[in-house]
């Protein structure tokens, strides 16, 4: 079979999403597992008017679109149905988180079937089995759509040894390599090394989608990878990577020893490097670049609030760590709703105090699917799923929404409007522009990013023009 796997993108505007576009290694490992069976191309649409000449010239008999987040699904959905005007008789499927928790939302006559949980295995059987015109009702793991109706086919396990996982198909995404980035860091390879997470923070998606479930690949798979992967930058996707130390270590090692030399960015948790703090080091010399930590709150009666089984303590002592030995550190904080004026200006204190240079601050959202929707559904005040992205509220605000939205722009204006981080950050531009690691051009919607960040007007903007 032709099969058309297409990502979803939004264009610039306010949100995390501006600031980074990650490639798609969800449908690259997808790819990887239908290949050579299949002729697979991978589409990854930042011109909307690439969809309808590739739909046509391509001429697939299956489409698969990935909706890992909340605010793709109307876009998700629009391109099925463009899809399915313009091919007739093409097979159309949906994947990822949001696809995965929220099947519901994908019942449209252009959907086919929703595959629910891990795809690699899930979408080369139910492909393998069209092929042959069989039922797919038979395969596990699927959300068929018939006659305005969902059935379930039941639920599959992931797979136990993730060395068995096909590689990502990279060359499928080769003419876009240099279009993915992490800020300043351009471009930027992902890459997977586990699944999961043991924590069960209740504003947090990843573990649902997995079942509760923590695998990780071997440190010499790990190592193997990072050694074909020609960008000199690499996020690391794991939603906790540090959750096996010894392989961690292991990693670390193989890295030093293979003389690969990458810079490396991965999320961890506080308390596992307040307990490992050998790590860092180890990991410095390895190629670590930069960690992002959930911090969350600024207190610990909010942290336990999202029970996230940590400390502000530990929050403070890892920044020291990293601090020691460069590492940089994005330090992430969940803003309530339910802030008034003076819990705005204890946050905006408290980075000051700690010297945190990057933070970042994200709206509390109970994405669907989650811990936190189950119980706060009823408080939503808003059905309009593209206002999901952490940069607006969908929840009762305690302050006036356009001073919701001012306290939370003079947050980043308190962070990266001071004088040591903008000479810092100048030293940094001035560098990349005079060796073309970034280009102007890339600088510029940066700039327009991070302008739209400390614009109050900004926020309101958007939420005004997308209906409730």
């Amino acid at each position: 079979m032709k099969v058309l796997l297409i990502q979803p993108r939004q264009g610039a505007g306010v949100g995390f999403k501006s600031m980074s576009v990650i490639e798609p290694l969800g449908l690259e490992m997808v790819a990887g597992a239908l290949e050579p069976e299949h002729e697979v191309r991978i589409l990854d649409l930042f011109d909307k008017g690439n969809l309808i000449p590739v739909v046509k010239e391509f001429s697939p008999d299956a489409c698969g679109i990935s909706c890992s987040f909340t605010i793709d699904v109307y876009q998700t959905i629009s391109i099925a149905r463009a899809v399915k005007d313009t091919r007739k008789g093409v097979n159309i499927f949906v994947g990822g988180h949001h696809a995965s928790l929220n099947p519901s939302d994908f019942l449209d006559p252009s959907i086919d079937f929703v595959v629910v949980g891990e795809g690699e295995a899930t979408t080369a059987e139910a492909l393998r089995c069209l092929e042959q015109g069989g039922d797919i009702a038979g395969v596990r793991g699927l959300v068929i759509n018939k006659d305005g109706c969902q059935v379930f086919t039941g639920d599959r396990d992931g797979i136990l040894d993730m060395d068995k996982l096909p590689k990502p198909a990279r060359d499928l995404t080769h003419s876009y390599r240099n279009a993915y980035f992490l800020g300043f860091q351009k471009p930027t390879a992902a890459l997977e090394t586990a699944r999961g997470c043991p924590y069960r923070c209740n504003f947090c998606s990843v573990w649902r989608f997995y079942k509760g479930r923590c695998r990780t690949k071997s440190a010499a798979r790990v190592v193997e990878e990072l050694s074909e992967v020609g960008e000199e930058y690499v996020l690391i996707t794991d939603d906790n990577f540090l959750m096996n130390v010894e392989r961690a270590e292991e990693v670390a090692m193989g890295l030093r020893n293979a003389r690969i030399k990458k810079k490396i960015t991965f999320q961890a948790r506080s308390d596992t490097i307040v307990k490992h703090p050998d790590l860092i080091p180890l990991w410095k010399e390895a190629g670590l670049f930069k960690v992002f930590i959930g911090f969350e709150k600024a207190s610990e009666d909010e942290l336990q609030s999202v029970e996230k089984r940590n400390s502000v303590a530990n929050n403070e002592k890892a920044l020291d760590i990293l601090n020691k030995h460069n590492i940089g550190v994005v330090a992430s904080f969940i803003v309530d709703p339910q802030y008034d004026r003076n819990d705005f200006a204890r946050l905006r204190q408290y980075i000051r105090d700690k010297r945190i240079y990057t933070p970042s601050f994200s709206v509390l959202t109970p994405l669907p699917g989650t811990e936190l929707y189950a119980r706060m559904k009823e408080k939503l005040t808003t059905a309009n799923l593209e206002l999901y992205d952490f940069m607006h509220a969908v929840l009762p605000t305690r302050l006036k929404l356009d001073d919701f939205y001012r306290e939370l722009a003079r947050l980043y204006i308190s962070a990266y409007r001071r004088p040591e981080y903008i000479l810092k950050s100048m030293g940094h531009l001035i560098k990349n522009l005079a060796t073309g690691r970034i280009s102007w051009k890339h600088l510029l919607r940066l700039l327009e990013c991070g302008w739209s960040f400390i614009t109050p007007s900004s926020y309101l903007n958007i939420q005004a023009s997308r209906p409730s």
